[in-house]
């Protein structure tokens, strides 16, 4: 009787929390959603990124380019690795929706989530030596080094334009896998312990 009465509770606190995180997210219309995005060069080198935006107010196709306000995306940030996986920077190209590059070009496709055509991230901000990361998605993607902010770079690694995106886990989805998971050990410790 005591197990029953143990996994009941289990399962009205698990419909609780489903309930309340289900309620918080219905009840807040701006709903950012995440990416992550990926990349790796012929050499070796890589770049890691993240990008959001308001999944309610976006467009099928969002464009964006240049220094400021940005239309749609809040934040976009990349970090490039060399081939030894040692860390060559971090940039926050948007951050708070406002874009610090005037070299910056974004093109990403909402329903089928993947970015596509000129892409310009990271550097642009003045400064010699900085890195960034352009060229046409399905064509020809590279990661360059500034050398005189005069328009001269070197380019570290290039690929033929292939990036991957994978959409974040939304919190509610987490909190139920991990009530759900929760039950599964619980049920399974019950019965360990009858076992015994």
């Amino acid at each position: 009787m005591k197990n029953i009465f143990a996994k009941i509770t289990a399962i009205a606190a698990t419909s609780t929390a489903l309930s309340v995180a289900i309620a918080a997210s219905s009840n807040n219309p701006a709903q950012a959603v995440d990416f992550n995005f990926n990349w790796l060069g012929n050499a070796g080198y890589s770049a890691t990124g993240s990008f959001s935006y308001d999944e309610t107010t976006a467009p099928t196709i969002i464009s964006e380019a240049g220094s400021g306000a940005t239309n749609f995306l809040q934040s976009l940030n990349v970090s490039f690795l060399d081939a030894s996986k040692n860390l060559l920077g971090t940039y926050n190209t948007v951050s708070g929706g406002v874009s610090q590059s005037s070299f910056f070009a974004f093109n990403f496709d909402t329903s089928t989530q993947t970015l596509f055509g000129p892409f310009d991230v990271a550097g642009g901000t003045g400064v010699i030596g900085e890195y960034f990361f352009q060229g046409t998605v399905g064509d020809s993607l590279a990661l360059r080094q500034d050398v005189d902010q005069q328009g001269t770079s070197t380019t570290l690694d290039q690929n033929s334009g292939s990036i991957q995106v994978s959409k974040v886990p939304e919190p509610a989805s987490l909190l139920g896998l991990l009530a759900f998971a929760g039950l599964g050990v619980g049920s399974t410790f019950k019965k360990k312990q009858a076992s015994f």
